[in-house]
């Protein structure tokens, strides 16, 4: 039996039974990712308020933050056949640590700038843990399982997105009694004259100071806890999984291209543009839900309700894994995609409690679209499997591009209606469900 992760496979004589406690050692590490990955969601609207910047600045947040899976997936995969899954991990979880570390000049100076290189180191330690621990799971057990075991330790990735933004909420976006101070624009800022200039400029880094100071606690308490689970990983007994070999037939490797094969292409698409949606929609729900539009009073609850959206998609991947074994995948994800993209534009055209219920439900149709589509591009590749799914783990980087796109739309024309962006995405996942994903090699003459 064969059982093949990416660029490495492994055989076995007879087919092994599920490693329980490794798994359960690996989920911890789907949980944490999800948690810092979600808390950007509180992060975001909270620098935007302390720096005063428009939609599109704040949406650099994104831009470094998943930019990071383009840059160091493939040094990460380097590493992962170079020390193995174990170190690998380790590695991830200790400059996740670091980046955690960097918010504390970070918010002490205050400085946007070095804000984003925290992000983006946090985001280099995270590819380290995806590269390594999926392939991990997947070859932990029989590979007749390995979706379901990707299925489960996906379902805690999406517990601790569930929780940050309400922990987020609590400890970051809290409402300080008495701070009345107000940034004013920057051509106000430029008519004050002295001594008002002075005073205005000493209140406002003291009001950035106040507010920045609260991502430390947070960070600091997320450092410690990927410190702890690195030396846990590394004590723990994890079996050891050879990354070395390749037993792929080599005249088989080198006489094919991906681009022969169209249902991979249009599928690293449909990645793209699905965790841009998915980003984009929950990187602007604080500021959404607190526009007059849907009238929600402080960022604090709104935070809190955020938690719904990514509730849903942890209760859909539970639901949609039962459907997918019952119904064909491509239908699946095409009627998701169109539920989703109505549900978008019912948010636009309406506002209060049906704008913010819509919104929320989207998620809930988001929970199949990553997994459906990637299983969808790697159909039929056979001995380019591994190269097709490195494809598919850089079109991740969608979710810098787009959220930063909406952010440009939305200081033009508005956050209510700059949700359109997502609807086009989802119009362009709905295409690849019912025909894109079809699996035809073009064979040149």
């Amino acid at each position: 039996m064969a059982i093949s992760t990416g660029n490495t496979a492994t055989y076995t004589s007879t087919e092994p039974t599920t490693n329980r406690s490794a798994m359960a050692m690996v989920t911890t590490l789907f949980f944490m990712w999800g948690f810092v990955t979600a808390l950007n969601d509180v992060l975001i609207p909270h620098l935007q308020d302390i720096f005063n910047l428009s939609y599109a600045g704040a949406m650099l947040v994104q831009v470094f933050f998943f930019f990071g899976y383009f840059v160091f997936a493939m040094p990460a995969g380097k590493l992962v056949e170079r020390i193995g899954y174990k170190k690998t991990m380790v590695t991830g979880l200790i400059v996740m640590a670091v980046g955690a570390l960097i918010f504390i000049p970070a918010a002490s100076v205050p400085s946007y700038p070095i804000f984003l290189v925290a992000l983006m180191i946090l985001a280099a330690g995270m590819t380290a843990l995806q590269v390594s621990a999926n392939p991990y799971v997947s070859v932990l057990g029989p590979a007749r399982t390995a979706s379901s075991r990707l299925n489960l330790t996906q379902a805690f990735n999406s517990l601790g997105t569930t929780i940050a933004p309400y922990i987020g909420g609590l400890l970051i976006l809290r409402t300080v009694v008495g701070n009345h101070f107000k940034a004013l624009p920057t051509a106000k800022v430029h008519q004050l004259q002295e001594p008002a200039l002075s005073t205005y400029l000493a209140q406002l880094h003291q009001y950035q100071l106040d507010m920045a100071s609260k991502v430390k606690l947070p960070y600091i308490g997320i450092a410690g806890t990927l410190v702890l689970l690195a030396l846990v990983v590394a004590m723990y007994n994890l079996p050891r999984i050879d990354t070395t070999k390749d037993f792929r037939p080599q005249d088989l490797v080198k006489k094919d291209s991906l681009f022969n094969y169209p249902h991979l292409i249009l599928g690293a698409i449909g990645i793209f543009v699905y965790v841009g949606a998915e980003v984009s929609i929950g990187s602007f729900l604080v500021k959404y839900f607190t526009n007059p539009i849907i009238g929600i009073s402080t960022a604090e609850t709104a935070a809190k309700i955020v938690s719904l959206y990514w509730l849903g998609a942890m209760i859909g991947r539970f639901v949609g894994s039962a459907i997918l074994q019952r119904l064909q995948a491509g239908r699946v994800l095409g009627t998701a995609a169109i539920i989703a993209g109505m549900l978008v534009c019912i948010s636009m055209l309406s506002s209060g409690s049906i704008a913010m219920i819509s919104i929320i439900l989207v998620g809930l149709f988001n929970s199949i679209m990553f997994p459906s589509i990637f299983t969808l591009a790697i159909a039929d590749l056979g001995p380019l499997t591994g190269e097709g799914s490195g494809l598919l783990v850089a079109a991740i980087v969608g979710g810098a591009i787009i959220p930063w796109i909406q952010g440009v739309v939305a200081d033009r024309i508005g956050i209510h209606h700059a949700f359109v962006l997502p609807v086009l995405c989802y119009a362009y996942i709905m295409y690849y469900g019912f025909r894109g994903s079809r699996p035809v090699r073009r064979v040149r003459a």
